[in-house]
């Protein structure tokens, strides 16, 4: 689950994906509604694909929340505001009817490109989902870390300029999410537009509500002011949480996936030069775009048979 839309997967033991699907996420739910359109469409899945529900091994819904791995409950969810203080686990283990392990989207994505994508052949790597939030997941030989209490790799909350900025659904001004995740350049964006600073992404988007990524993308490639400064601020604060997280932990090799990946070169050429402006070593550090389709559910089921033992 991301905070635009919401992925499925049912895969087989091979890891073969048998259905699929996506929808949108409805950031207007309360926590039970969202979790029972999620159990009906699980069911719906299943049916349609003339399975039985006892041949399935059990779910694993990764979400991008700040989880309590060892209860299966969610304390908050910065894209997802309603999604908080809710036993997740529990209540859509009961509703499906099979075992579900809760853990985090970043982590889910993290496994699959350490196995299957461009993660191969490092002991120890970063995943890093550059999307509507920034977060990361730390895989060390082969495992997840998850920390004390299982949020760890909410770093796009680490803070950068504390009490300054835009509030993150975090609660907090200046995290590194505020300045520069898909959601929070919009809201930057209007801001800029509202204090009249000229754009032509208005008119590109057909409306100050419609301006996203995307647009950013189509007015900086006509040269338009704005959507530079847009995304020097993404590239800025990116290079700079990436050289934290470098010195932080020193693990080299960082695999970045995510919607944001889409502006290519626009993004991660200039965002590895700032990175190198501030590393002042000459060992190597890998910055790697994503290999997987549907990282996501496929590190799901990665997680999920490790949690039942039949990995």
């Amino acid at each position: 689950m991301g905070g635009t839309k919401t992925a499925y997967g049912i895969f087989d033991e091979k890891r073969t994906v048998v259905k699929s699907l996506v929808h949108p996420s409805d950031s207007e739910c309360s926590p039970e509604i969202f979790f029972d359109i999620i159990a009906g469409n699980i069911s719906k899945m299943i049916s349609g694909c003339n399975i039985a529900a006892d041949e399935i091994f059990g779910a694993c819904l990764a979400m991008p929340s700040f989880i309590l791995y060892d209860e299966g409950f969610i304390i908050k969810t910065s894209n997802l505001i309603k999604i908080k203080e809710f036993p997740a686990r529990d209540y859509l283990s009961k509703k499906i009817g099979m075992p579900v392990i809760l853990d985090n989207d970043a982590r889910a994505a993290g496994m699959a490109e350490y196995r299957y994508g461009a993660g191969r052949g490092f002991d120890r790597m970063f995943f890093c989902p550059l999307s509507t939030g920034i977060s990361s997941s730390l895989i060390i030989n082969g495992e997840p870390f998850r920390g004390s209490y299982g949020w760890a790799g909410e770093s796009g909350h680490m803070i950068a300029t504390p009490g300054e900025g835009l509030e993150c659904g975090c609660g907090n001004r200046g995290c590194y999410m505020s300045w520069c995740s898909g959601s929070m350049l919009s809201r930057h964006i209007k801001n800029w537009i509202a204090s009249g600073e000229p754009t032509i992404m208005t008119e590109l988007a057909g409306g100050i509500e419609k301006i996203d990524t995307l647009i950013m993308e189509k007015a900086f490639d006509k040269g338009d002011a704005m959507a530079k400064k847009a995304l020097d601020q993404i590239i800025h604060w990116l290079g700079v949480w990436f050289f934290n997280l470098y010195v932080s932990y020193n693990v080299n090799c960082f695999v970045v996936g995510g919607g944001l990946v889409n502006l290519g070169d626009k993004l991660l050429v200039p965002i590895r030069r700032e990175f190198d402006g501030y590393n002042h070593d000459s060992h190597p550090v890998y910055l790697k775009t994503a290999e997987c389709a549907n990282p996501g559910t496929l590190g799901a089921s990665e997680l999920l048979l490790r949690a039942l033992g039949e990995s």
